[in-house]
């Protein structure tokens, strides 16, 4: 049975065909075809650095590693206690790129189409039509993501890896760029539901920001304390900008040298004693296409295996599952995965 395939943004009567929906799983979907070169687009890059740096105080790497997820056409988790800017950090990504931007407040009740979005009988055209939900969205903002329900949950599996989102035997596509940041509070774990490994598995990075320093706390006080910060962020690009900056970091080089050191990292984990399950192909592939992104932020056309080791836990050390022994012996996978990364040999000259 052949399945309908429609652009996001244009719900009529009869989506246009186009084949089958060009899933972003194996190769990354076409988001610009401007010739602007990287070295033209690193400046509004450090633009949008610095539009985050203004709101999240003293947390510059960060704000950077938000950004190279971002350029890197994935999605981040935000992962940490109360009261350190999580919702913050979200949403000044937000506003620093004029696209569009919706937020769904993850909750118990939360039902699928809530965020995919529902056919509705229209009684004038006496037909159903497609009222997209949340998910149609560049920026879409998922606060508190382990409250909902696992059924729920999965209504982003499909948007956060093919671009596309199905209702009734229809396919949508959703326009780049595109990017799930989802918080969750891992210390409280009343009425919530833990990820599935395939969800997390999703997500490009995880993101954790860690209590201020002294000086950066109070700081936050002085700017802080009176009002938003988020009142006063103007918009540091726009949407074609990062398209445009997404198609440029993809022709980053990566030497067959480096790449192999990534396989010889992923694989690690799938041996590790400590672990039961290591990371995935697309664990693999993620930490590519951020190494790609952590280059180019840094004002290089190509990546070095330091890119590798900076990005390997934010990339990796969420998808990784500790055996029974490890979690007896306290071992997180963070520190099971620092080991292997000191362990892999680095690539040769």
């Amino acid at each position: 049975m052949s399945t309908e395939t429609a652009q996001a943004g244009s719900f009529g009567r009869s989506p246009a065909r186009a084949g089958a929906g060009g899933g972003h799983g194996g190769s990354p979907s076409q988001v610009s075809t401007t010739s602007r070169r990287l070295d033209e687009l690193i400046p509004v890059a450090h633009k949008i650095s610095a539009a985050i740096n203004s709101v999240i105080i003293g947390k510059a790497e960060t704000a950077r590693l938000a950004l190279t997820v971002l350029l890197a056409e994935g999605h981040a988790l935000i992962e940490d206690v109360p009261g350190v800017g999580k919702t913050l950090l979200a949403k000044a990504i937000a506003r620093s790129i004029d696209c569009s931007v919706r937020r769904i407040q993850f909750t118990p009740d939360l039902l699928p189409s809530d965020i995919t979005g529902v056919s509705a009988f229209n009684q004038e055209l006496r037909e159903f039509e497609f009222k997209p939900g949340p998910v149609f969205a560049n920026l879409v903002l998922g606060d508190e993501i382990n409250r909902a329900s696992p059924k729920t949950q999965s209504a982003l599996l499909e948007s956060m890896e093919e671009r596309q989102v199905t209702v009734d035997g229809v396919t949508y596509l959703l326009e780049p760029p595109f990017m799930v940041i989802a918080t969750q509070n891992p210390v409280e774990m009343e009425g919530t539901y833990p990820l599935p490994e395939a969800q997390r598995d999703r997500f490009s990075a995880r993101i954790s920001l860690g209590y201020p320093d002294q000086a950066a706390e109070l700081q936050m006080l002085d700017s802080h304390g009176s009002d938003s910060p988020l009142d006063h962020l103007v918009p540091a690009a726009h949407a074609q900008d990062v398209r445009d900056l997404i198609a440029a970091v993809r022709t980053v080089h990566v030497a067959p040298r480096v790449r192999q050191y990534i396989v010889d990292l992923v694989g690690a984990t799938r041996n590790a004693p400590l672990l039961r399950l290591g990371a995935s192909p697309r664990a693999a592939l993620h930490l590519l296409r951020t190494c790609r992104a952590y280059a180019a932020l840094d004002d290089r056309d190509f990546v070095i295996p330091d890119d590798v080791q900076a990005l390997a836990g934010p990339v990796l050390a969420h998808r990784l599952l500790p055996t029974a022994e490890a979690v007896v012996g306290r071992e997180l996978p963070e520190q099971v995965l620092a080991r292997i990364v000191a362990r892999v040999p680095l690539p040769g000259g």
